[in-house]
């Protein structure tokens, strides 16, 4: 850290990673500007932010000024961000210092490094890993999303007694990063969707996603979905320790002394890596089909680092999910509260309430959006909510779309949401807020909804 203080350094791109980049620079006592190539009409809220951080940051905003790449001594630049922008390559060509945010992390991180890469589930997982560490007695950072970056660890004090550092690693992070050599890398999966405008085609996406593997070495390990990956030669001959999860059971497949891994049989999860161990998910506190592949993933990661069984069998059952992606809150008199604030497509709340095997009132409704189409969803959400409870702007024409269902409620407030769902609700029912549509009607955004759904409950 010391090498960069007092330097005159440019940020580009003032998102929730810039500004833990100016709060990074300012301990260090940097001189600071930044750029956004947005107007400032688009960034007042951002604008307000900071003017109040003292010293109060130099900026330009509605275009990139050659001049203030030029005069930087080091830029850095967050994943949203090109990094092949033409004031980007001018400025090392000029022989400045230039970093993406996850790249100069890197650089500043001297502890081993479990990078959770993948499509989906990477959140998940992630914090999985990072709880089975902390309940083995490990000193965890776990990060690398924008709520908190990976240069939030060369912000962590007392971080040299870190033990690990585990960070979820998207492609775009991947872009231009050189020398990232993780002590182990999880692939949870690999999907052909990705951000138009960041990569050129899909084969240039999945390339870039490969790319963190290129860089093991015997001593490294590679975590690897056997259901969805075990074609993929690129996996099959890395050069590394590989162990594979699947959600199906190695024996009946067939394979059973051909891998090493961990995988569902008889009902419980049995690895093979180190000793052979057998976990309960009986009471396994998250549900659905992806958080089962998530556990997996965490419990290969976790046996490859020796872990307790005790500490991997405690996360089954006491993990209590992500905030605000099916996360569980608690239990009062036999109802339990789940909490998907995040879920603002109708996609995402009928994968959410399809995890429930038991009876679901569901909350739902938000920011009115004529485009979103309801008709689709009203089967799955007659076959899967016992109650339905709709608030918001979009309550009313989403009650005329999902007219059908048997036991539907319209309720004038959020707070009456929650009051209603619980009167309504019997021993063993399930209360889930899954609205299905944004949340820019009564909220600022599915954070500040998701937390006071919290808060409510809490108050029942």
């Amino acid at each position: 850290m010391e090498r960069f203080k007092g330097k005159k350094v440019l940020i580009v791109g003032i998102g929730k990673t810039g500004f833990n980049l100016i709060n990074f620079f300012n301990q260090i006592e940097c001189q600071i500007r930044v750029t956004d190539i947005k107007p400032i009409f688009d960034l007042n809220k951002a604008v307000k932010k900071l003017k109040k951080i003292s010293p109060m940051p130099e900026m330009t905003f509605g275009e990139h000024k050659e001049s203030d790449f030029l005069e930087a001594d080091v830029v850095v630049y967050s994943s949203s961000v090109n990094p092949n922008l033409p004031q980007l390559e001018m400025a090392r060509t000029a022989g400045k210092e230039v970093y993406s945010e996850f790249a100069l992390a890197n650089k500043l991180c001297r502890k081993p490094i479990i990078a959770v890469c993948g499509s989906f589930g990477r959140t998940t997982v992630a914090h999985m890993i990072g709880y089975m560490l902390k309940l083995d007695g490990k000193n965890v950072f776990v990060g690398g999303t924008s709520q908190t970056p990976f240069i939030q660890f060369a912000m962590t004090p007392k971080s040299e007694e870190i033990d690990y550092v585990v960070v979820e690693v998207s492609a775009a992070q991947l872009r231009g990063l050189n020398n990232f050599n993780p002590m182990m890398v999880v692939f949870t999966n690999i999907s052909e969707n990705y951000t138009q405008g960041q990569f050129n085609s899909v084969g240039e996406y999945i390339e870039t996603k490969l790319s963190v593997i290129k860089n093991l070495t015997p001593s490294n390990y590679l975590v690897v979905n056997f259901d969805t990956l075990a074609n993929n030669t690129f996996f099959r001959n890395a050069n590394c320790h590989v162990y594979w999860y699947s959600r199906k059971s190695f024996v009946t497949m067939g394979v059973m002394n051909e891998v090493q891994g961990t995988h569902f049989h008889g009902r419980r999860i049995h690895s093979n890596i180190n000793y052979h161990s057998e976990f309960v998910v009986s009471k396994m506190r998250i549900v659905g089909q992806e958080n089962r592949e998530n556990l997996l993933a965490a419990t290969t990661a976790a046996k490859a680092l020796e872990v307790s069984d005790k500490s991997i069998q405690t996360c089954v059952e006491k993990f209590p999910g992500i905030p605000h992606r099916v996360e569980f809150l608690t239990e009062k008199n036999g109802v339990s509260f789940y909490n998907d604030s995040k879920s603002e497509t109708m996609e995402d709340l009928v994968k959410s309430i399809k995890c429930f095997k038991r009876p679901v009132i569901l909350i739902s409704g938000g920011k009115e959006n004529e485009e979103i189409e309801y008709e689709p969803f009203t089967q799955d959400i007659i076959d899967h909510a016992r109650v339905l409870v709709l608030v918001g702007e979009s309550k009313e024409r989403m009650n005329r779309a999902l007219g059908e269902h048997p036991a539907t409620f319209i309720v004038g407030s959020f707070e009456e949401s929650v009051l209603l769902a619980y009167q309504k609700s019997r021993t063993g029912d399930v209360i889930l807020l899954s609205p299905g549509n944004a949340s820019t009607d009564f909220f600022r955004d599915y954070d500040e909804r998701g937390n006071y759904f919290k808060k409510l409950v809490y108050q029942l």
